[in-house]
């Protein structure tokens, strides 16, 4: 049987650097059957356009394959991005993995 919520935890910067790698992680999401993808970014400490392009790359893949990315725990820095892009709009954010537990508990009854 396939998980169907895993949690990837990137820290440091998300960055052009490390978005290789997180795209990776995402494609053996993909290729697991992961249903939902919860990033917890309690420990990124910065993100710039590379890192939020490997997130909408990987919105894309997950959505392309009938599955879904949601996020937890954005700093204040990740927000103003965010909000000055627009993806505030777009992606699903939970304030912790606590909230994303309870959302999940409450679609499930």
């Amino acid at each position: 049987m396939t998980e169907q919520v895993q949690i990837f935890q990137p820290s440091g910067s998300l960055d052009a650097t490390k978005s290789q790698a997180f795209r990776q992680e995402i494609t053996g999401f993909v290729e697991n059957g992961t249903k939902i993808v919860l990033v917890d970014l309690k420990n990124v400490t910065f993100m710039d356009s590379s890192g939020l392009g490997a997130l909408v790359l990987a919105f894309k893949t997950l959505r392309a394959a009938n599955s879904k990315l949601v996020l937890c725990s954005i700093n204040e820095q990740i927000r103003i991005l965010f909000e000055l892009t627009g993806m505030d709009k777009v992606f699903e954010v939970f304030s912790d993995r606590d909230e994303f537990q309870k959302s999940l508990m409450t679609k499930i009854k």
